[in-house]
């Protein structure tokens, strides 16, 4: 049984900590380690990730089985009525016990309590990760691709995918 909650800045340690689990797992065999190392140090490093929660309005929330963190997804306002779910990820260990979709579901009811008119949910996905076929699932459709540099000769090369809700 999972329970989910809102992320405080204390919280930032645990986050980083997932998503050494997660991330680098998740893209093992879609971007190199080179690029992998820079992603993680340019989204999740307790700086930038201190920098989303207080300058970029990005609102993170936790997954716990029992005491110990399974997951987290973020959600960040993009627009009047468009936000963007930043980050979606389950640590190996809890794949396929369905906290995907429980995160996914949390996302959409964290966008609601910021924003109860009708809205429009996005997200970016890698071409290449097969979890575009989990968000396909929960109802979003492609809309467009994107090749985005990142920095240091890095792109993300990905569909964007969107929902209303």
């Amino acid at each position: 049984m999972f329970t989910i909650r809102k992320a405080t800045l204390e919280d930032i340690p645990l986050i980083n900590k997932l998503a050494w689990e997660a991330f680098p797992a998740t893209y093992k065999n879609i971007l190199t380690p080179e690029q992998i190392d820079y992603m993680m140090d340019w989204m999740y490093s307790p700086e930038n990730l201190h920098k989303q929660m207080t300058e970029e309005g990005h609102i993170y929330y936790i997954a716990f089985e029992e005491c110990e963190g399974a997951g987290y997804v973020s959600i960040q306002p993009e627009g009047k009525d468009l936000f963007h779910l930043q980050k979606i990820y389950v640590i190996p260990y809890y794949q396929k016990h369905h906290l995907g979709k429980l995160l996914f579901q949390q996302a959409i009811r964290g966008i609601k309590d910021l924003h109860p008119e009708p809205c429009r949910m996005e997200l970016n996905v890698n071409r290449e990760n097969p979890a575009l076929g989990f968000y396909q699932h929960m109802g979003m459709e492609k809309v467009r691709e994107e090749d985005a540099h990142i920095g240091n000769g890095f792109y993300m090369n990905d569909y964007i995918m969107g929902i209303s809700i």
